[in-house]
């Protein structure tokens, strides 16, 4: 791993923060890390003790994906933007084209695949396990 990398333990590591039992939100994980190779994030369930400890009771909101960089905390659609921005390349530019639609038509359209995820995409009984290769960045 590289040196310049933050341990997967470091707090200050930026987190993507996701609904660990939604299908669609774990399709979401696979996607991210296969586009992050030099593992600059970090994913962890809603569900799980990192989510406890670094976000509040409201930011655990399950029915959006939280985006946590420093002290910094992103929801919906504003977290997805960010995500995009730190995975970079063509991602980054999509992020942009992204935050030029406004914040309130952004969100709306969010919160309609967030109604409708477990229907479509499924729910699985439990939290996602991290594989060998996932848990370097995989918190609990």
């Amino acid at each position: 791993m590289n040196s310049s990398v933050e341990s997967p333990n470091d707090e200050t590591a930026p987190i993507v923060f996701f609904d660990g039992v939604c299908g669609f939100c774990n399709g979401t994980v696979d996607f991210l890390m296969k586009r992050d190779p030099d593992h600059h994030l970090r994913f962890a369930p809603l569900q799980g003790a990192t989510a406890q400890k670094l976000l509040t009771e409201e930011q655990r909101n399950l029915d959006s994906i939280v985006f946590k960089e420093s002290t910094d905390v992103w929801k919906k659609s504003a977290a997805i933007v960010r995500i995009l921005w730190k995975i970079g390349g063509v991602w980054s530019f999509l992020g942009t084209l992204l935050w030029l639609v406004p914040f309130p038509i952004r969100d709306f359209f969010y919160g309609l695949i967030a109604r409708v995820r477990y229907r479509i995409f499924g729910k699985r009984e439990a939290c996602r396990m991290p594989s060998e290769e996932e848990r370097n960045v995989m918190l609990e």
